[in-house]
């Protein structure tokens, strides 16, 4: 019988996503801990924060939930205690990108729109106790993850494989955590992210609408650094708003509709409706995690210029060692003859 469409897709999509975001938040975190891209402290404080976040959900949530433990079902990672500490992990780390993205994007909002409270808010110091407030929260409340698993089977007095807990998802404490899981990882973010970007937005609009009465009509095709600025800022607003509506979609309407929460160790039909959708979501939202350091640090002009020096390096350090030799052998050469 032939392999259902959505197992087949995921055999080549989860290794190639792995390989892909494992490298890019890599290459991203390096090259932003360097500080070379003109990126203030505090900007540079949280884009290596997400993509670490980013790194982690690549490590976790991909290679071991997806790949390892699906296609090793009976390796040290299927045993119960292991498997719920990976998917309990599985959603802190996802937690975390979605709300380091909630809190850049709330940073950008104070630069444009509070300009009074920037000295206070915007800085390395404020920056780093966001990201450790956010990193404790998300850890004590996905905690309740633990208690919605149960073992698949028991073999041995062994306890294998995890599964949703019936009695937890039909309970009352069990369906306000869907909904809760929902809102909180999905929902509020979301909307917190348009509401944000829609009024640094119309800031900037306002801006330039003001900028362009008090320049007159004489300057009107001159280069305006400022406004130029502010068009790219738009531009990234909308790149942080759309990438996240049409990646994270999928997913709050599949968990609220259909309650699946995980599918590594699903054991039901693969061609069942609600496993596609869940799946599709997974898929969908995992792709983020390659897309945040594209979004917010590889459209700097100055980060390009750091990736191409951080690529073509090797090469020109295995040159010059080339010429080295080539001059030490000439001049051995000479000083023999």
């Amino acid at each position: 019988m032939a392999r259902p469409t959505i197992v087949l897709v995921k055999g080549i999509y989860y290794p190639i996503l792995a390989n892909g975001g494992v490298l890019a938040n890599l290459v991203t975190i390096l090259i932003l801990s360097r500080g070379n891209c003109g990126l203030s402290k505090c900007i540079s404080v949280y884009l290596v924060a997400m993509a670490t976040a980013d790194l982690q959900i690549m490590i976790i949530n991909v290679s071991l939930y997806y790949i390892f433990s699906y296609h090793f079902p009976h390796s040290f990672l299927a045993h119960t205690p292991v498997c719920m500490f990976i998917l309990y992990m599985t959603t802190v780390t996802l937690d975390l990108s979605v709300w380091f993205t909630v809190s850049f994007t709330f940073d950008r909002f104070v630069v444009i729109c509070c300009q009074k409270f920037i000295s206070k808010y915007c800085t390395e110091r404020s920056a780093a106790v966001v990201i450790i407030t956010f990193t404790l929260l998300t850890f004590s409340k996905n905690i309740p993850v633990l208690f919605a698993l149960e073992p698949e089977q028991i073999i041995n007095n062994v306890q294998w494989g995890c599964k949703s807990s019936v009695f937890f998802f039909t309970s009352r404490p069990g369906i306000a955590f869907i909904w809760f899981y929902s809102a909180w990882g999905v929902w509020l973010p979301f909307t917190l992210i348009a509401l944000l970007n829609c009024l640094t937005i119309r800031r900037i609009l306002e801006a330039n609408r003001a900028r362009r009465g008090l320049r007159g009509h004489r300057f009107e095709n001159e280069c305006d650094s400022e406004t130029e600025n502010r068009r790219k800022s738009i531009i990234l607003l909308f790149a942080i708003s759309v990438s996240f509506m049409l990646l994270w979609l999928t997913t709050a309407l599949s968990l609220v509709i259909t309650r699946l929460t995980n599918t590594g160790y699903y054991r039901g039909d693969h061609r069942d409706p609600g496993y596609i959708a869940t799946e599709t979501g997974a898929m969908l939202k995992l792709l983020s995690s390659c897309l945040n350091p594209c979004i917010y640090a590889a459209t700097q002009r100055k980060f390009r210029e750091e990736l191409k020096k951080l690529l073509t390096s090797p090469w020109t350090l295995i040159l010059r060692l080339v010429r080295k030799r080539e001059l030490k052998e000439s001049s051995q050469v000479q000083a023999s003859a």
